[in-house]
């Protein structure tokens, strides 16, 4: 009997939808699981990506034997130029076409020649320190998704990846049920589970049931069509090409990242689009609408993407025509609603027909429901459970189902990022929680806008900032002009001329005071100056109209 115990600390992905990071620690030994980004929600003000804190393992990089990558969604790898660099670049694995939209993502970064990625197949079975780790095919909305069988010298560790039972999929390869029974009567220590649509109840559709809705709709539309997706849609790339070659219609692909996957798919063969079908983006005026379909970014509503610019008629070549189709195939990620349904007020007010989920089978979950995540739970009948990959609330109802399913309470956790989980032959326990937040990504800059930063933003958006420039005389300490009052944000200038007259007034008369206590009327303190001024301003228009304004006092010696 192996002595000895697993760490598993969830660094992302956790009670919330996105930035997924596993750790698996035994003995000196560290495994990654997947390295994703989070969108940011409203209250990140300018922030761009949301990624995990990978801080615990800074000073553990020689232990990092591997970072196991179970499929290319962003929610999965969408950190990896950010966080590799920060570990010194440990050897990455993952699936052909994985590894392709990776290499896209690195080569944007000029992060290709350092990063080393190995292409693993599903059945594999690689070697890592005392572990043996088998990759087992599970189906997802995007080809080569993968799931893991961690062979510790303590017993098994299945991490599901993002998974659902489609036994009709669009690449024609149905996940590896045998392979989940057999490791089920081996025996597994511990399984982590994807919990993402444990509130739905029966089973996801299949992937082709868009094929129907998608006939429907290229049967119909009068003029051009144009199909949102996430970039790494592979799958429904090859959905709309097929129905589009049944229509005779050519494909435009709009969009940098669709038009990079796209390219990068179709070069390793998990794309099939007939030769010729594929026209260049600046050539779709050539054709007549009724010949052309239109892929794009921008399902989620994305300021910057590619629908939201011709939504906004802000796209250099696309502009909505009145027969126009535009088919959203995506649902809106949590926090996200807001963006998709501005983006499809504006296409319909453009006098474009929209499709959507909600009122057309346009989108699939690549998400198994209620059935399909007893189906796993009994295939693998694990010895203990841990949910993952869901908001808190999902995580609980994942708990309770495997629960129902004969998994006793105590050999159940619901953890939280940063929680430390211990795992031994015989018992399971969170031990300790470490602090591991979220770090943002803004503009080219990583980590330095962090919950202060994103505090003053807040301030500033909801009262805004006021400036107040004094100039004092070096000699003597005395105010010579000012102070100038200058407001953003805060009150519109002309308008409150009286207000700010009143400002000013009020700070002349704190420095009288000040003078008149001072020695020889001279004051010496600048940053005692500073604070007078911003306490007197602070408490005067608080006083006049109940905002907090952020104050800045700039005091200038001449």
């Amino acid at each position: 009997m192996t002595t000895g115990k697993i760490r598993i600390i969830p660094l992302g992905g956790l009670g919330e939808v996105g930035k997924n990071m596993m750790v698996l620690e035994y003995g000196d030994e560290i495994l990654i699981i997947d390295v994703g980004v989070m969108f940011p929600d409203d209250e990140m003000y300018g922030v761009d990506l949301v990624i995990p804190d990978a801080s615990y393992l800074a000073d553990k990089k020689s232990r990092i034997r591997g970072i196991l990558i179970t499929h290319g969604h962003e929610d999965h790898v969408g950190a990896l130029p950010y966080i590799l660099p920060m570990l010194d670049f440990p050897p990455v694995f993952a699936t052909r076409l994985t590894q392709g939209l990776i290499q896209v993502k690195l080569k944007e970064h000029r992060l290709l020649d350092k990063a080393t990625i190995n292409v693993i197949t599903p059945g594999d079975e690689l070697k890592l320190g005392s572990s043996t780790i088998e990759f087992f095919r599970v189906n997802h909305s995007i080809p080569d998704a993968v799931g893991l069988a961690i062979r510790t010298p303590l017993g098994i560790i299945v991490h599901t990846g993002d998974y659902k039972f489609d036994y009709t999929p669009i690449d024609g390869k149905p996940a590896d049920f045998g392979k989940l029974g057999s490791l089920g009567n081996e025996g597994v220590l511990l399984m982590m589970g994807d919990s993402t649509r444990v509130e739905t109840p029966g089973y996801t559709p299949s992937e082709r049931v868009i094929n129907d809705s998608l006939d429907k709709i290229f049967a119909n539309a009068p003029g051009r069509i144009m199909l949102a997706t996430f970039a790494s849609l592979i799958s429904r790339v090859q959905q709309v090409a097929d129905t589009a070659s049944r229509y005779d219609r050519f494909i435009a692909l709009v969009g940098r990242s669709m038009v990079n996957n796209v390219q990068m798919a179709m070069e390793l063969g998990y794309l099939d689009i007939p030769p010729g079908m594929l026209i260049r983006a600046e050539d779709i005026n050539k054709f007549r609408p009724e010949q052309v379909v239109i892929i794009c970014t921008g399902s989620q509503g994305e300021p910057t993407s590619a629908l939201t610019r011709i939504a906004n008629q802000d796209h250099r070549l696309i502009r909505i025509q009145r027969a126009d189709t535009v088919i959203l195939s995506a649902t809106p990620v949590p926090g996200n609603e807001k963006m998709v349904h501005r983006t499809i007020n504006n296409l319909f007010r453009q006098g474009a027909e929209v499709f959507y989920q909600g009122i057309s089978n346009v989108h699939v979950s690549g998400h198994g429901a209620q059935e399909e995540l007893k189906l796993m739970l009994s295939l693998i009948r694990p010895k203990f459970f841990i949910p993952v990959h869901g908001e808190y609330r999902q995580l609980v109802l994942h708990a309770k189902l495997g629960y129902s399913l004969g998994i006793p309470d105590e050999n159940i956790v619901v953890a939280e990022d940063g929680d430390i989980i211990e795992v031994t032959p015989d018992t399971i326990k969170t031990v300790g929680h470490l602090s591991s937040g979220n770090v943002f990504v803004d503009g080219l800059s990583v980590g330095d806008v962090g919950q202060i930063v994103l505090r003053d933003r807040k301030v500033l958006s909801q009262d805004g900032i006021l400036m107040a420039v004094l100039t004092v005389d070096k000699e003597t300490g005395q105010p010579i002009a000012g102070p100038d009052i200058v407001s953003r944000g805060f009150v519109y200038m002309r308008d409150a001329e009286e207000l700010l007259e009143s400002a000013r007034i009020r700070v002349l008369e704190s420095f009288a005071d000040l003078n008149n206590h001072s020695a020889n009327g001279h004051m010496s303190d600048w940053a005692f100056v500073k604070d007078k001024i911003k306490y007197t301003l602070s408490e005067f228009l608080y006083e006049k109209t109940h905002r907090r304004p952020m104050i800045i006092p700039v005091v200038m010696e001449v």
